[in-house]
């Protein structure tokens, strides 16, 4: 690898309710390369949201001189993702006359702006208008209408907002640990940047990111996204009904679930036996791995239950011809994506990050689905920027606004 130059590093940084991860990724003629890896565990935070920001400033710091170590070099700026249950999404409308009957990047802009004019809550603010698609003079499904002819421009977008004072205490963690922030991004957003393919889109496909303490859903059909949502039912529910039913300390619940997790007993053998701790004891015990398998069941039915409803209610089951793609840490659980089909009665398949070159294998798991589409999202507009290119007109408005919203707030 050549020698590494700091305007070729871009770190992701995904900070979440279970754990905090850092990702390098350096800038060569064959797109980026997985340089260095941080992981710590994440006790600040509770369903994405900051809730003890000095455990959340440690645990960046652990993470990026992890990352720092492996990689050899010092880490300034990051690109980091946003999730919660305080995320909303919404699609609208906008509506411009051409002000030169050719469509310029300002009536792009105006459009954008236009679809923009939606009453939200005083603590919530934008964060995301991703354009769906065009229309100019009726004509529709109109992907880049820039230099094209007409008199009246139209725009159907999905707005993203968030809580106002969610983003800035994610930001003033990241500023504490001394970093700066490139760009903050939905996380399913990143996430599909990882695992997805243009294929899917098109032809319709539903991400499920399983968190530690919230689910992320983002829907895409004809190429665009058309709906998000947060479910708070995740990784944290698995992890307490475990040390509620075993009575056994969270962090031993929490090894347990990784280790021996499973969706479905039936897949589990029977004879297969996992030992325990005790809380205040010192006797180890043990149980049937199916026992712990008949715990976890419930919740995660109880999950795709509520995914299934969601779909249902907006009509996209008949247009996911892709199906369903699991990310996140919960995804390794083993039965976890037969069980998704026999509730969804949709393919499933698990999305593991993809893009990148990852010589040594060190991302190629879904837990770090976030970080990796977080990289390439910071590969783009590395990209965009040295070449003097024009963004797609949907990331130019994306990055733009983001960019604008973190100085607007901090």
């Amino acid at each position: 690898m050549p020698k590494k130059i700091d305007r070729n590093l871009i770190v992701a940084l995904d900070i979440g309710t279970a754990k905090v991860v850092a990702v390098v990724g350096y800038i060569g003629s064959d797109g980026v390369e997985i340089v260095g890896l941080g992981t710590h565990p994440s006790r600040g935070l509770k369903k994405g949201i900051v809730v003890n920001m000095d455990a959340t400033v440690q645990a960046i710091q652990r993470a990026i001189e992890e990352a720092e170590a492996q990689a050899g070099c010092q880490i300034h700026s990051v690109y980091t993702g946003i999730a919660g249950s305080h995320i909303r999404s919404l699609n609208s409308h906008g509506i411009v006359a051409i002000r030169d009957l050719e469509v310029t990047q300002s009536d792009i802009d105006r459009v954008l702006e236009s679809a923009k004019a939606i009453l939200i809550p005083a603590d919530q603010k934008i964060l995301h208008v991703l354009p769906q698609e065009f229309i100019i003079d009726y004509e529709e499904g109109i992907h880049d209408p820039l230099g094209m002819s007409g008199v009246r421009l139209e725009a159907k977008v999905h707005v993203v907002t968030g809580s106002v004072s969610a983003a800035q205490n994610i930001v003033k963690c990241i500023r504490r640990a001394g970093l700066e922030v490139e760009e903050i991004t939905l996380q399913q957003l990143a996430s599909s940047e990882a695992v997805l393919t243009e294929d899917d889109k098109h032809l319709g496909v539903c991400l499920i990111d399983i968190g530690g303490g919230t689910t992320d859903i983002a829907v895409y059909k004809e190429g665009a996204i058309c709906h998000t949502a947060v479910i708070p039912i995740a990784g944290d529910q698995l992890t307490n009904d475990l040390a509620v039913a075993l009575r056994i300390p969270i962090q031993n619940a929490e090894s347990i679930k990784i280790n021996y997790g499973a969706c479905i007993s039936e897949l589990v053998d029977a004879n297969e036996m996992v030992e325990i701790p005790s809380v205040g004891e010192k006797n180890i015990r043990r149980i049937a791995r199916s026992d712990i398998a008949h715990i976890m069941e419930p919740r995660v039915e109880e999950l795709f239950t509520l995914i299934r409803q969601e779909l249902q209610q907006r009509n996209f089951e008949e247009c996911l011809s892709s199906g369903i793609v699991l990310t996140g840490g919960a995804g390794r659980m083993e039965g976890i994506v037969e069980l998704a089909e026999q509730i969804t009665q949709l393919p499933v398949r698990l999305g593991l990050p993809r893009g990148v070159v990852d010589t040594d294998g060190m991302v190629q798991s879904p837990i770090y689905a976030t970080a990796v589409g977080l990289l390439l999202q910071g590969h783009q507009i590395h990209v965009n920027h040295r070449s003097d290119l024009i963004m797609h007109p949907g990331l130019k408005g994306m990055m733009s606004k983001m960019k604008g919203w973190l100085q607007g707030n901090f």
